[in-house]
């Protein structure tokens, strides 16, 4: 088969072509287009085939990471969103919960009520009533009352609306029939349930979930469709298919209706290539770290798995979302991050960004102000000429420029400001990933870092040696790896559904029913797709806490038919997490079983392994001046070999410091550091050689 991966990017549209027959794999970037993504996507399909001679009407699949939604949730840029949900509870999205984000800040920003999802002109209440705990009704829909609220919010100008009613999780009866009526009223708006996209206890995180899917949806579908449209346009009769925040693929319908499990759909892709670059040279205990034009991405992955967020971590942009996502964590900081001087007088970098245009004041589309990318190239890491593979030249001369700008607010020299730009990025980056792993019980130590997208070589080995990481991975094609990451995964989908049952009151009958209806559900939705239920993968899992406890832990259920036998495993499979998350467990105390859960996946065509040549010639083809940090403090001018990344020796060590070109990425290594090709075809940077 004929695949090609896309990554929308702040800068740049990665992409990656594979045939999986002949294992040949191809790169390229194209420019990003803010004001229509998928202008970029098309034109860097049509290109990639152009340059090769590669009939995009032979193509079978495009697969796409997009970050569509995740914009509009950050920018605050959805639609106009309404809701209907019980009378009585129509502030349950303002009011939230008694945690609030800074628990002593008398002037903090509340997310939810400052940038509210739903205005509150535009929720509405109908009279229903659902009890636990098994969702009985206690009264009956109002559906007059869901009518003429979908009359008003029609007449209000809503682009769509969401139906959230108590405990709908145990009983979507009401919900889907007022989302029929909806449908009547106002069959042009975007309609979700509560159930549909989260069927799980929580109110408040429940409707907020509903509310981001309707605040998306129509941005999401309107750029789905338009994408489908310019690919075929261009001759490309590919299936499409969209990264989830779940790690897997899923179809642009399933999408469409489902806009909210894209909400990571990039940063998720970028853990799926680093796992499988680092996994190619033997390393399974990773932290994958991914910076591009405006932000670092990190990821954690133990044992060759990577971990899956909880409830009370899955937020984005401070809303509280509840759909499977990869534990991923972002902080702005990339190429494009803006040098500036805080109120206080102290120097910052980032979170704000040059993004694609302006971009640095090194593109030349007039930047005036300094970046990390114009810090790299006035250190001399960045080889004007040599920017993209050549195809691309950097201004050498503006980007002197705008850090001699930002140096004179400091009272710094310009390589001086240059390098100290890089130290905070650096810091800001180490400090991250020890909150994801230091914090969390875990050594950084004991894990290889993969730095990949544009920027992740140039910071890597620096990053790392803050961290006394000993290893850093930089992968075949850094600049694109969130691309091959699509290449990597299945066809996937998640379904949960609430249980509310201790440890010494099982119903296991119950258990199974709930477990069979869910991978019955799921199967149902890959028969929409064209494939049978025999070749669909059924993994279960469960959210377990002692009871009393405020959250959870996902801990792994068996496959078939539960017992009291399997059931025991279960529990203690809880009790060894609970150590081994809050360093003590106690047994005897009753586990409550929140929700269960079954995650399907049809597995589908993935590249190929790199081959690997022997280069030509193990040689430089010369060297620059390049600065780095001396360890009393103070800068370094040394003359720097330079190599392109076909020409270093294979299993050689080639010591630092060296910059390594290829075309999507630039390699620093540093002194005092190592740097050897292997025949996975990663670079393997070791500290302190």
């Amino acid at each position: 088969m004929q695949l090609i991966g896309v990554d929308v990017g702040g800068t740049f549209t990665d992409l990656v072509y594979t045939n999986t027959a002949t294992g040949r794999t191809l790169i390229h970037k194209v420019p990003s287009t803010p004001d229509d993504p998928g202008r970029a996507v098309a034109n860097g399909v049509q290109e990639i085939c152009e340059l090769h001679g590669i009939a995009i009407g032979d193509l079978d699949r495009v697969l796409h990471g997009t970050t569509i939604a995740t914009n509009a949730v950050l920018e605050y840029d959805g639609a106009v969103a309404g809701m209907i949900t019980t009378e009585g509870y129509r502030d349950i999205l303002h009011i939230g919960r008694h945690q609030r984000p800074q628990h002593y800040s008398i002037r903090q920003e509340i997310p939810w009520q400052d940038r509210p999802l739903v205005r509150r002109r535009y929720r509405k209440t109908a009279r229903e009533r659902l009890i636990p705990p098994k969702g009985e009704v206690l009264e009956p829909l109002d559906e007059d009352a869901v009518r003429q609220a979908a009359r008003e919010l029609r007449n209000a100008g809503v682009e769509s609306i969401a139906i959230c009613f108590l405990f709908s999780y145990l009983n979507p009866a009401h919900e889907l029939r007022a989302k029929q009526i909806v449908a009547e009223e106002f069959p042009e708006a975007f309609l979700c349930t509560s159930a549909e996209i989260a069927p799980q206890f929580r109110e408040f995180e429940r409707f907020t979930t509903a509310a981001l899917n309707a605040f998306v949806g129509p941005k999401v579908g309107a750029y789905v469709a338009n994408l489908e449209r310019k690919l075929k346009a261009s001759g490309a009769a590919a299936d499409l298919r969209i990264m989830g925040s779940n790690g897997g693929v899923a179809t642009p319908a399933m999408v469409c209706e489902r806009p909210v499990s894209t909400l990571l759909s990039g940063p998720a892709a970028g853990v799926l290539g680093g796992a499988w670059c680092g996994a190619l040279s033997g390393y399974n205990n990773l932290i994958t770290f991914d910076i591009g034009g405006t932000s670092a991405d990190i990821g954690i992955v133990t044992d060759g798995q990577f971990g899956e967020a909880t409830a009370r971590d899955t937020w984005i942009a401070g809303y509280p979302a509840l759909v499977p996502m990869i534990d991923i964590h972002t902080i702005g900081a990339g190429g494009g991050s803006i040098a500036h001087v805080d109120p206080g007088g102290a120097p910052k970098v980032g979170p704000e960004s040059a993004g694609a245009r302006p971009g640095p004041a090194a593109y030349g589309h007039g930047g005036e102000e300094a970046t990390v990318t114009d810090a790299h190239v006035t250190l001399g890491r960045l080889v004007p000429d040599n920017f993209l593979g050549g195809r691309m030249t950097l201004d050498a001369e503006a980007a002197a420029a705008v850090v001699d700008g930002f140096a004179a607010k400091v009272g710094m020299s310009g390589e001086e400001a240059a390098l100290g730009i890089l130290t905070i990025l650096n810091a800001n980056m180490a400090n991250a990933i020890r909150s994801r792993t230091v914090q969390k019980g875990l050594d950084p130590r004991d894990y290889a870092l993969v730095a990949f997208g544009g920027a992740g070589p140039l910071h890597g080995a620096e990053v790392a040696a803050m961290l006394d990481i000993p290893t850093v991975i930089i992968p075949p094609h850094p600049g694109i790896t969130s691309a091959v990451g699509l290449l990597t995964t299945d066809l996937r989908y998640d379904a949960v559904a609430t249980a509310f049952q201790t440890s010494d009151a099982l119903d296991i009958p119950r258990l199974n029913g709930l477990f069979q209806g869910l991978e019955d559900d799921l199967a149902g939705r890959y028969e929409a797709d064209g494939i049978a239920r025999e070749a669909v993968q059924f993994e279960r899992a469960g959210d377990l806490r002692y009871a009393g406890q405020g959250y959870e832990l996902r801990v792994a259920f068996p496959a078939g038919e539960l017992n009291e036998m399997a059931m025991a495993g279960v529990l203690e499979a809880f009790g060894e997490a609970h150590e081994a998350e809050y360093g003590h467990r106690f047994d005897g105390s009753p586990v409550e079983i929140v929700n269960v859960r079954v995650t399907a996946a049809a597995v589908m065509e993935k590249i190929a392994a790199p081959s690997v040549a022997e280069p030509k010639e193990s040689r430089p083809i010369g060297t620059r001046p390049c600065a780095f940090g001396q360890p009393g403090g103070g800068v370094e001018w040394l003359e720097t070999p330079l190599w392109q990344r076909a020409d270093l020796p294979l299993e050689e060590a080639v010591p630092g410091p060296a910059i390594v070109l290829q075309e999507d990425s630039t390699t620093v290594v540093p002194p005092g550091a190592t740097v050897t090709a292997d025949r996975a075809g990663n670079l393997i940077i070791r500290l302190g050689a």
